[in-house]
């Protein structure tokens, strides 16, 4: 597929590569001819599938480099590199119904080109074979860039699913972490309510203890004062018994009244 195309240093390498595909396709069927196993064939038949799937890859890109560039080219360069693009799909197409006929020989449907899932039918190779063998040039066109289409939105679809699943495990580390922190609160918090309680019961305590020695000292005194007073009462009632010592203050005045009226007497009589 070498070409004296102009063509930019990264349309060139993909068109290397893409050469190197059909290459190595062409070399693999005719090595797939030669090999009498069939599991040996089987392999090497899915060798050859992903040998394709790469090439369908770099077609689709070598598309995609093309239009970034359509506005630098010429549009007779533009319509020669659309034109080598239709060859190229036609050329895989083509190995694709190669594919096909060696699957239906082999009996084996284990081998999908497109991912489509094990065990059943094959609908891109199917469209593939019918492109090679009834439509025109600009219909391979139409229909791979359909395909291509459907697999762009296909990965978008996966890239939105796949953002949203980190959005959803970003907020939930986030709450998560915020719910850590309003925990980590919380224990201080109850720390602080437990050290506050036992202080105040050793608070409570301390002043159970002095309003009990306070009681004690009142009682004490109010016996002492009970005490006094009952002296008083009794010393005033009987001032006579000797039991009870004269309290300072409280002895009864009757010698001092008598000692004046004698002295009164006395100087009278003088």
């Amino acid at each position: 597929m070498a070409s004296d195309l102009p063509m930019s240093a990264e349309l060139e390498q993909i068109d290397g590569e893409i050469t190197d595909i059909f290459r190595a396709l062409q070399n693999g069927f005719q090595k797939l001819d030669k090999i009498k196993d069939p599991n040996r064939q089987s392999k090497q038949l899915e060798e050859l599938t992903g040998k394709m799937r790469e090439c369908k890859r770099l077609i689709k890109e070598f598309d995609r480099q093309i239009k970034d560039e359509e506005s630098q080219n010429p549009p007779e360069v533009n319509k020669q590199l659309n034109e080598k693009k239709q060859s190229m799909i036609k050329e895989l197409n083509s190995y694709v119904a190669l594919r096909k006929t060696y699957q239906n020989s082999l009996g084996n449907k284990r081998v999908e080109l497109f991912d489509m899932g094990t065990g059943g039918s094959d609908p891109v190779a199917e469209d593939n074979v019918q492109m090679a063998s009834a439509m025109s040039n600009q219909q391979l066109v139409d229909a791979g860039m359909k395909k291509m289409e459907e697999t762009d939105q296909a990965i978008e679809r996966s890239k939105m699913v796949v953002e949203q699943t980190i959005e959803v495990g970003a907020q939930t580390a986030a709450n998560l972490k915020g719910q850590t922190e309003q925990m980590g609160r919380i224990v201080n918090e109850l720390d602080t309510i437990q050290f506050s309680i036992k202080k105040a019961s050793q608070l409570v305590k301390e002043i159970g203890r002095q309003v009990a020695t306070d009681k004690c000292i009142m009682a004490f005194l109010f016996l002492i004062v009970c005490g006094v007073i009952a002296i008083i009462i009794v010393k005033i009632v009987n001032p006579h018994n000797k039991d009870i010592r004269d309290i300072p203050g409280l002895a009864p005045p009757a010698p001092t009244a008598r000692r004046l009226l004698s002295l009164e007497a006395f100087k009278g009589f003088q």
